[in-house]
């Protein structure tokens, strides 16, 4: 996710001497550096000041460590943190209070839920500012991940349901292809060839939905004919309560991404 992030910020546009990245391994520092000529990367296990060298001095700090890091390196690295500095956590759970808590007062503080397609320039992100943000210091953060994907400003306790549908959504997606090749196989496909079918179905549906003004709605209807085969699959899945399904799998994501940020915070 955090080299997904880099390489979209790059792609943008972002000169790699102007980027400092860092890592816990050395043989990582060196591969992200001939991957990314120009880029300084420092190695915790060679430095432990690593991190706190890099936000010194910096206009954006994206912290990309696991939640139950994500306080503990808002204390380690706030003694070298410039006033205007602005935080950003792509940590999932963790609240704008919680780490706030854990950072000098004032600090602009950006809290994002980002998804892995982010990988491939297709990603979402959702962003909310904290207490001492302002409109241009979110534009900032925004402009981080504008390179590798579509990023939306919503109100922290909405956060949840932008995990619930674009942060694990990826995986709905995958469940779906999934379940397609395993209908295949019932069918008496081969299984090598039901994956491909169901994986490059997917995966092309994905990139007609990602044309500007896409209507899923309208796409799926122009592929429904009346009275035909596509039509009874509908109506099977219709039958079988597929949307309700769906929304209560949501629910169940918003439910507990509240439970970890209850944990966390």
């Amino acid at each position: 996710m955090n080299e997904a992030v880099l390489a979209g910020l790059l792609a943008a546009g972002t000169p790699a001497a102007d980027v400092t990245a860092t890592v816990r391994r050395p043989e990582r520092a060196e591969e992200l550096r001939s991957r990314y000529p120009g880029l300084t990367v420092l190695a915790e296990q060679e430095d432990p000041e690593a991190n706190s060298k890099a936000v010194a001095g910096a206009s954006v700090a994206v912290l990309g460590v696991k939640p139950v890091g994500i306080a503990a390196l808002c204390r380690s690295i706030s003694p070298a943190l410039a006033r205007e500095t602005i935080v950003v956590s792509v940590a999932a759970a963790v609240t704008i209070a919680a780490m706030e808590a854990a950072l000098p007062a004032g600090q602009p503080l950006v809290r994002t839920m980002p998804n892995t397609p982010l990988k491939v320039g297709r990603g979402a992100v959702g962003l909310a500012g904290g207490s001492s943000t302002t409109d241009a210091q979110l534009e900032m953060a925004a402009a981080v991940f504008a390179g590798a994907g579509t990023v939306v400003v919503v109100p922290e306790d909405q956060l949840d349901a932008v995990a619930a549908v674009s942060g694990s959504g990826p995986a709905y997606a995958f469940y779906l292809a999934e379940a397609m090749a395993a209908a295949g196989v019932e069918l008496g496909l081969d299984a090598g060839l039901a994956m491909t079918l169901a994986r490059e179905t997917v995966a092309g549906a994905g990139l007609m939905l990602a044309q500007e003004g896409a209507d899923p709605a309208a796409l799926r209807k122009a592929v429904t004919s009346p009275n035909g085969t596509t039509e009874r699959a509908i109506a099977a899945f219709d039958d079988a309560g597929l949307p309700a399904i769906i929304a209560a799998g949501a629910r169940a994501a918003e439910a507990r991404a509240a439970e970890l940020s209850r944990e966390l915070s």
